[in-house]
């Protein structure tokens, strides 16, 4: 019975010291999360098809993830956005942001130049949500895309759940040049001198960590 309670002492003890930290790990949090909101891009894009036969340009207007390594507004930190270029011209204004499905008074960036209320520097007046700045929030250091994933910092998807290519303003036609994703597109993260890929699939834009 005494070597029964060292066992369930002992157990209590590794539970205490080793669970906090597997349920800690930063980098797989900011893995996760942004596992999600690539899915939610994607929903974005099947439930808004943005097929319109009086503008040529339409298509530009699909809903894209765009990362951000150097703005002064994400305080310098890796971080992403949502958004439907609507304007057409390939950058990121508040009005073309998502809204946070969890939080409406909030938009989906980590961080964005183009308004003062989006400046991650000043919380005091931010309404993005601090979670997508992952460098603020999970100390992640880089966000890496290889050169499957986009000719630049943005992924989309198309009406079908498709991932193409970014960006989308500097084509003249919906799939010119191979826009759609037709080799495994990997997104690296890290954080010191640990990393994760996620990766998302072509064709169908399965997104899952390696």
């Amino acid at each position: 019975m005494l070597e029964l309670v060292f066992v369930i002492v002992a157990i209590g003890i590794l539970s205490a010291v080793f669970i906090p930290k597997f349920g800690q790990n930063k980098l797989s949090e900011a893995a996760n999360q942004l596992v999600s909101h690539i899915r939610y891009t994607q929903h974005l894009a099947l439930m808004e098809d943005m097929f319109d036969p009086n503008d040529a340009l339409w298509y530009k207007k699909r809903w894209q993830i765009v990362f951000s390594t150097g703005d002064a507004h994400a305080n310098n930190q890796p971080s992403y956005s949502i958004f439907s270029d609507t304007n057409k011209d390939g950058t990121v204004n508040k009005s073309e942001l998502a809204i946070n499905p969890l939080d409406k008074g909030k938009y989906m960036t980590g961080g964005l130049i183009t308004n003062a209320t989006l400046n991650i520097t000043d919380m005091s007046t931010f309404v993005g949500t601090k979670e997508l700045n992952l460098g603020t929030k999970y100390g992640v250091r880089s966000i890496t895309l290889s050169t499957s994933c986009s000719t630049g910092t943005k992924i989309a998807f198309d009406h079908l759940g498709r991932p193409l290519k970014g960006p989308l303003a500097g084509y003249t036609s919906a799939y010119q040049n191979g826009k759609l994703i037709t080799t495994p597109c990997d997104i690296n993260i890290t954080r010191r001198s640990a990393s994760v890929i996620i990766r998302i699939e072509p064709e169908t834009g399965y997104v899952h960590i390696l």
